[in-house]
């Protein structure tokens, strides 16, 4: 299973956030949305996390 990744750097934030966060597809959305609920004062719903798992990129591995 490709690990996905979550990053702030890619979505601009009054905090300058710089968290990225990588695992299983459903681990980053959970701790997205828990990051996004008490670093940027979002709420936690359907729609925050749709929005986090459509921006979900996955993991470039070195070769």
């Amino acid at each position: 299973m490709t690990r996905k990744v979550a990053d702030c750097r890619r979505t601009p934030s009054v905090a300058g956030c710089t968290l990225t966060i990588t695992g299983e597809e459903e681990e980053v959305v959970r701790a997205a949305a828990e990051h996004a609920v008490s670093v940027h004062q979002h709420t936690d719903g359907p729609e925050l996390r749709q929005m986090i798992r459509e921006s979900l990129e996955d993991e470039k591995v070195p070769a």
